[in-house]
């Protein structure tokens, strides 16, 4: 199933999907409702759960497995993302009715990306196997800083440093033109707030990339796998923001979850690895990682619900 064929089919088919979702089903600029938001993020999960049953029957329920992992993994960490959609768009006050544009682009933007970091992900792990320790020392410390408690600014208005560079390089008008990322200003081109977030949530995704491939690396070296699962669970990311930004501060324990995530895939890298070379005969599965994020993502959403 990873012949040449099924690349250009499930590519094809992600292009037809993007080009309906922005010029048939929004087309106008609007603001989502949580309903229609909701509805569309079961959509792609259930549309995503139809392709790993796929997987199951034309590869084998090892794949399957794989895939699953793979999704629920990405899924799960891309939740992050969510939180800097929105001090995104409050750092350069995004109108709601244009948000669901940026995201469209920064999606599509994020496809090449993270095919990119994919490919040569799986080429080096495959050619050089001691990088898995690299990849799982590199998971551990992200797990570990992420899970410790943020300094606090002594300016809480103050910009970040990602901003600060975007602005530094890209001459941005403070007037949004309608849904437009360049707009004229006294008879020169100039890059809207639009762009501005755009550009900064592509950086960000750089930076979460880093994190994520190699967990999904940590699960199969198969870039078909890999590939397939980051894009689904990257398609219905913009339907989920709309659907639960009103409450994504209720999620306050999910960052310890994250975090308690990506240490726990860059221990299970490095134990793998040292166990197939020393012929151990032991490894941690699959289905103990499925379970490992299952559990820690639902304990902190139920610890979350339950914190007033």
């Amino acid at each position: 199933m990873e012949g040449p064929l099924y690349w250009i089919l499930f590519n094809a088919f992600v292009l037809v999907a993007l080009a309906l979702d922005l010029g048939v089903f929004h087309k106008r600029d609007a603001v989502p409702t949580v309903k229609s938001s909701l509805l569309w993020t079961l959509f792609w999960i259930v549309l995503s759960l139809v392709f790993c049953g796929g997987v199951y029957v034309w590869m084998d329920h090892g794949k399957a497995l794989d895939f699953l992992t793979c999704y629920l993994l990405e899924k799960s960490l891309s939740i992050d993302n969510l939180f800097v959609f929105i001090l995104l768009f409050n750092a350069f006050k995004i109108p709601a009715e244009y948000q669901h544009r940026v995201l469209f682009w920064g999606i599509l933007c994020a496809i090449v990306l993270r095919a990119v970091f994919i490919f040569a992900g799986a080429a080096i792990v495959s050619s050089f196997s001691w990088t898995m320790y690299i990849f799982g020392a590199f998971l551990i410390y992200s797990g570990v800083k992420s899970g410790l408690p943020e300094k606090k600014s002594a300016n809480p208005d103050e910009e970040s440093g990602t901003i600060r560079v975007v602005k530094k390089f890209l001459h941005i008008s403070e007037v949004i033109d309608g849904h437009n990322f360049f707009t004229k200003l006294n008879g020169k081109v100039v890059a809207t707030p639009l762009l501005a977030a755009l550009v900064v949530i592509e950086m960000s995704d750089i930076m979460f990339a880093v994190d994520s491939v190699p967990a999904a690396l940590s699960v199969t070296t198969d870039a078909f796998i890999v590939y397939t699962s980051n894009i689904f669970a990257i398609l219905g990311l913009r339907q989920l923001y709309f659907a639960i930004s009103g409450i994504m501060w209720r999620f306050r324990y999910i960052k310890y979850a994250l975090a308690g995530i990506l240490t726990f895939i860059g221990v299970k890298m490095c134990f793998n690895e040292l166990s197939k070379e020393l012929a151990w005969g032991v490894e941690i599965s699959n289905v103990a990682s499925l379970t490992v994020i299952v559990v820690l993502v639902t304990a902190a959403m139920i610890a979350s619900s339950l914190k007033k």
